[in-house]
């Protein structure tokens, strides 16, 4: 952070559904965006869409620009690109090093680390559609925080900046967070397909919509159970 103003000069190494939004929340926040990667036409797009006048760079030229870099890529790109970095000597003493994947604490970052970097691992628990529908949704939702003691504030606090709520996950349950979040998604995701279908085979033309209501309730009700469990207990 700078000395003047607590801001951020913030980099997004990915244009898929995650990055942008993060990177729209903290510009919210008053942070400054240096840029953002893309590599595809499609998210090309959704850079202009979601942070409109950002450069779009090569990766190493944005992690010699940016005070906190954001690597909001798939889990099988992420050790390679930490490692492919490091070997560039592209990571910088004191900078922030953020990566956005469920199943990784910090250790993925030891090569940045190495380097001086402050790695810290942060997971919104949320579907993202990669517009702007997420930045009101990440007002109701958590981040899963992994970072050391001295720096755990900082990467909560970015949390908070981008309008989520932190939950303080330790290193080694990482692994057991992410089972948890992918059975989650992957289960309401296939009962609604199969829901969908079943009303379509019987001529009802919009069966999303049928289903809105009742799904929505559904997983309200369940979680308000699972929240009175946890009191009680």
């Amino acid at each position: 952070m700078t000395a003047r103003d607590g801001r951020l000069g913030v980099g997004v190494v990915g244009a898929g559904r995650v990055g942008p939004v993060l990177g729209a929340a903290l510009a919210a926040a008053g942070h400054a965006l240096v840029g953002v990667s893309a590599s595809t036409d499609d998210e090309r797009d959704r850079v202009e869409s979601m942070l409109p006048g950002v450069p779009m760079l090569e990766v190493p030229q944005l992690v010699e620009r940016s005070e906190l870099v954001i690597l909001a890529v798939p889990d099988d790109q992420l050790v390679e690109l930490v490692a492919g970095l490091a070997a560039l000597g592209a990571w910088q003493a004191g900078q922030l090093v953020l990566h956005t994947s469920a199943r990784y604490g910090t250790a993925v970052l030891d090569p940045a680390r190495a380097a001086g970097a402050i790695p810290l691992a942060v997971h919104p628990a949320l579907a993202f559609t990669g517009t702007s529908i997420d930045l009101v949704r990440l007002r109701d939702a958590w981040c899963a925080v992994t970072a050391p003691g001295p720096v755990l504030p900082i990467a909560q606090a970015l949390v908070v900046e981008m309008g989520a709520e932190p939950v303080v996950i330790a290193e080694d349950d990482r692994p057991a967070y992410a089972e948890a979040i992918a059975a989650a998604s992957t289960f309401s995701t296939a009962i609604v397909d199969q829901s969908v279908d079943a009303l379509r085979a019987i001529g009802v033309e919009q069966p999303g919509r049928v289903l809105g209501g009742v799904v929505r309730s559904a997983v309200e009700n369940a979680l308000q159970s699972a929240v009175v469990d946890s009191i009680d207990r």
